[in-house]
């Protein structure tokens, strides 16, 4: 159960969080990003859920609860290892979607300074600690945050890379880490029902099989 709300924090921070949360908010956002997120937050909810049928269970060595304990596991199992290969394979998707949005967001403010694009773009150089596209776009009006260094600012389109990049890569590595996890419980969940006093004939069919 507690790993179930370590991996829901988890993945809500990622969504919801500092530069993710700053995507999210706009009209447009890379939902093939936030894909994984879902998913992984998703298998957490139900790893709290079934802890509660892995206690009883374990409580009243029924091999029913246990059996059914061990199912759960194999679906949160599967869920998992789907977050990290949407987060390893679906990098390269992700990172154009992000990008597509900031230069959407960046012709708009060219064509139209001011208002609420203004705020927009400035809100996203600020997350990022960026600038417009290359190092020289201060001299064209574009709002940076203050404490930017020109002309060392970072290419925005290279920061949301790096920060999809780093993101990504972390989720794909907790989602398979918690599924390694996931593995050696449903194994010793279906042990434990194994050797239950309570039968269930079709747990045993089960082991033999495993």
């Amino acid at each position: 159960q507690l790993a179930g709300l370590a991996v829901i924090a988890f993945g809500l921070w990622l969504r919801f969080g500092g530069v993710m949360a700053d995507f999210a908010s706009e009209k447009k956002s890379p939902e093939y990003f936030f894909m994984g997120l879902y998913v992984l937050v998703g298998a957490g909810a139900l790893m709290t859920t079934v802890g509660f049928f892995g206690c009883c269970g374990a409580a009243r060595e029924s091999q029913c609860l246990l059996g059914a304990f061990f199912a759960c596991l194999l679906v949160i199992f599967a869920a998992e290892v789907t977050a990290g290969v949407f987060a390893f394979i679906g990098k390269k998707v992700a990172i154009q979607e992000a990008q597509k949005i900031y230069e959407d967001i960046y012709d708009d403010y060219m064509k139209n300074p001011g208002g609420e694009v203004n705020r927009t773009i400035y809100h996203y150089h600020l997350a990022l600690q960026c600038c417009g596209k290359d190092n020289t776009e201060q001299q064209m009006g574009l709002p940076c945050p203050e404490n930017i260094q020109m002309p060392k600012a970072s290419n925005c389109l290279i920061e949301i890379q790096n920060v999809i990049d780093a993101n990504l890569h972390l989720v794909g590595i907790v989602g398979i880490a918690i599924a390694g996890i996931t593995v050696s419980k449903s194994m010793f969940s279906l042990s434990n029902a194994y050797l239950s006093p309570v039968p269930c004939p079709l747990l045993r069919a089960l082991w033999k099989v495993f």
